[in-house]
C-alpha cells in the first residue's frame, strides 16, 4: 500500500505524549483502606481488565499488607451488564469497579445496554493498550499483505474475534474493513479471555485485539500490524498501520469507577491510590512486561479528560452508523 490515507477515525488515536498527563514521580501510598476492597470486574478472567486488576492486586497487598483486594466477576453485554449495575453498589469507598473506554461511550449510543455514560464515575484511568491485528499461528496467512489478499479473495468469509459489541475491538474491525477495502465478519466475544481460546485453537480466523494478547500468546498467534506511532519494543518485526498507509494510532483505556453514592473525598482517596500503585516500579515492571501502556488520568484531570474522549467517540460512533437501527 504505497499510498498513505488517513482514516477517519484516528482523531480518536491522538498521540499520547500530546493528550496525557506526563508519568508522575514514584510516590508514598496514601493511607490505606480500612477494610478489604470489592474489586468488579465486567469482563471474565483471562483477558486485559483481569490481568491488570491482579497486577493492582499484587502491588496493593505489598504496600497495605492488612487488607485484601477482592476481585469479583460479573460478564456479559460486553462490560454493559456490571456497568448498568454499579450504582446499586455501596458508595463506601471499598467498591470499585473496571471500566473501559470507549466501551461506556459507543454502548449507550447503540442502545442496548440499561446505562448510560453520565451514569458512570470515573475515578481513574491507568493503562491504554494499542490494538493490533493477529492471526492464529498455524494460519497460512504470514504477513498483512497475505491477509489483505486472502479478505479480498473470500468477502465475508473471514471471522475475526474480538472482545463484546460495540467495544474497541469492534470499532477497530470496522475501521479495519474501510480503511482497506475489504469485508470481514466480527465475531464477539465476552472478553478476550474467551476469545483467546477460539483465536489459538484456530477456530476463527484471527482477531482485531490489543497488544498485551499479541506478546502473552507470542508463538500461539501472529501479530500482523499494530495501532501505534512507532513499533512496539516487544514486536519489533510487527509494522504499524501508518506504515501500511493508514494513520491509524488507537486502542482502549482501562480505569476504575465508583457507585455515583460515593463521596468526592472517598473519589479522591481512590484516585490517590491508584496513582500511587500505577508509580510503583514493580507496576511499571509488570506493565511493561504485558505491553500495557500506563497513563495517570486521576480526579484532577477527569472532567477535561472524559469531555474530550467522549466528543471524539462520539464523532467516531457517527461513522460507525451506531444508534442508527
Amino acid at each position: 500500500m504505497k499510498k498513505k490515507t488517513k482514516f477517519w477515525l484516528s482523531a480518536v488515536g491522538l498521540s499520547l505524549a500530546s493528550l496525557l498527563p506526563q508519568q508522575a514521580a514514584a510516590q508514598a501510598m496514601p493511607a490505606c483502606p480500612e477494610k478489604n476492597v470489592m474489586y468488579w470486574q465486567a469482563f471474565p478472567p483471562g483477558g486485559e481488565s483481569d490481568l491488570s486488576a491482579r497486577h493492582q492486586q499484587m502491588v496493593l497487598k505489598k504496600r497495605c499488607a492488612a487488607i485484601d483486594t477482592i476481585i469479583q466477576y460479573k460478564a456479559g453485554a460486553g462490560g454493559g451488564l456490571m456497568w448498568a449495575q454499579m450504582n446499586n453498589l455501596p458508595g463506601d469507598g471499598l467498591n470499585v469497579v473496571g471500566i473501559n473506554l470507549p466501551h461506556i461511550v459507543f454502548q449507550p449510543i447503540e442502545g442496548e445496554v440499561q446505562y448510560k455514560t453520565a451514569d458512570i464515575t470515573p475515578v481513574f484511568w491507568f493503562h491504554y493498550t494499542p490494538d493490533v491485528l493477529v492471526v492464529p499461528e498455524s494460519s497460512p496467512i504470514k504477513n498483512f499483505a497475505e491477509f489483505i489478499a486472502a479478505a479480498k479473495q473470500s468477502p465475508g468469509k473471514m471471522n475475526l474475534g474480538g472482545s463484546g459489541l460495540n467495544s474497541a475491538n469492534h470499532a477497530a474491525h470496522e475501521r479495519l474493513n474501510a480503511a482497506f477495502g475489504i469485508k470481514s465478519t466480527y465475531v464477539p466475544y465476552k472478553g478476550t479471555g474467551d476469545m483467546s481460546l477460539a483465536v489459538v485453537g484456530a477456530q476463527i480466523d484471527g482477531a482485531v485485539t490489543y497488544t498485551p494478547f499479541a506478546i502473552a500468546n507470542r508463538g500461539k498467534v501472529r501479530a500482523l500490524a499494530v495501532a501505534m506511532e512507532r513499533r512496539h519494543p516487544l514486536l519489533p518485526n510487527v509494522p504499524t498501520f501508518r506504515e501500511l498507509g493508514v494513520d491509524w494510532i488507537d486502542g482502549a483505556y482501562r480505569g476504575v469507577g465508583v457507585p455515583r453514592s460515593t463521596s468526592p473525598e472517598a473519589r479522591k482517596r481512590l484516585s490517590d491510590m491508584w496513582m500511587a500503585l500505577n508509580n510503583d516500579p514493580e507496576m511499571k515492571e509488570l506493565a511493561a512486561k504485558s505491553g500495557f501502556e500506563l497513563v495517570n488520568i486521576g480526579t484532577d484531570q477527569m472532567d477535561a479528560f472524559m469531555k474530550e474522549r467522549i466528543a471524539l467517540y462520539i464523532e467516531g460512533a457517527k461513522r460507525l452508523g451506531l444508534g442508527k437501527k
